[in-house]
């Protein structure tokens, strides 16, 4: 389990912070094509819309639901999550953003 000092190590982890940010961008292409009977889609469209237009602020929010969901999982196993692993955060915060 990851101390909160670890956590905020984590928060500063260039290879981290890209992820965050590609699978934000990802996220919100998944969700400019989504249903738009989609639940929350004018809100999800909204959020992705601030993502496109700029990536690095919003990864930066959405990092921090990320750590927070990995909370458990060593500073090793946060820090060298897979794309798919930090894919799967991102798209499970998107909704506390999406407001």
């Amino acid at each position: 389990m990851a101390t909160y000092d670890e956590l905020l190590l984590a928060s500063e982890d260039p290879g981290l912070r890209k992820k965050v940010k590609v699978a934000c961008v990802v996220a919100s292409e998944a969700i400019r094509v989504e249903n738009t009977g989609t639940a929350n889609h004018a809100a999800r469209l909204t959020w992705a819309k601030a993502v496109f237009a700029n990536p690095e602020q919003e990864a930066a929010r959405m990092l921090w639901a990320v750590l927070a969901q990995n909370k458990s999982a060593t500073l090793a196993q946060i820090t060298g999550a897979s794309d798919a692993t930090v894919q799967t955060a991102v798209d499970a915060a998107v909704n506390v953003f999406a407001v």
